[in-house]
């Protein structure tokens, strides 16, 4: 297996203000109907960036966009939604898919934090991470398909945890 030479590549700090205190328990089928969503369009995202699809990031970040929108703010708070609102918005503003991979880094991060706290599938989420990009992203596949190199680095990253 080839090795790849990764000392160019810039990493950003991501900072999360999620607020995962809220209530972790007792979300109605609504409710978990939305998280649902909102993990399904997350995960559009992921595959777009995946595949280098800048358009297709951006549709699916404006229909996350508007999935975490409808979100009753007693089971996420108003700051959480406004939070993974304004990391959807970046990606799903610009066609530029370095920059959309950027803003993913940071959206991947709360999603991350909102995973943690409320069960956003019947079925396994699996948080993985790129050594090379110093950030995780969320996948309902075991496989790596990085989002944040896609076809030049594949399957550069681990599983750090199951959901």
């Amino acid at each position: 297996m080839a090795q790849h030479d990764h000392s160019n590549h810039q990493s950003k700090t991501t900072t999360s203000n999620t607020d995962t205190t809220s209530k972790a328990s007792g979300v109605d089928g609504q409710t978990q109907k939305q998280f649902s969503q909102i993990l399904s369009s997350y995960l559009n995202i992921k595959n777009a960036l995946v595949t280098g699809d800048a358009n297709s990031a951006a549709s699916s970040a404006d229909l996350f966009l508007r999935t975490v929108n409808t979100i009753d703010f007693k089971v996420i708070s108003e700051g959480n939604v406004h939070i993974l609102s304004n990391d959807a918005g970046k990606i799903s503003a610009t066609k530029d898919l370095k920059k959309q991979r950027e803003y993913f880094a940071n959206l991947s991060s709360n999603m991350a934090a909102v995973a943690k706290s409320f069960k956003l599938s019947d079925k396994p989420v699996y948080v993985q991470y790129c050594p090379m990009k110093k950030a995780s992203w969320l996948s309902s596949e075991k496989q790596i398909r990085n989002p944040y190199y896609g076809s030049s680095m594949l399957t550069c990253g681990e599983v750090m945890e199951t959901l």
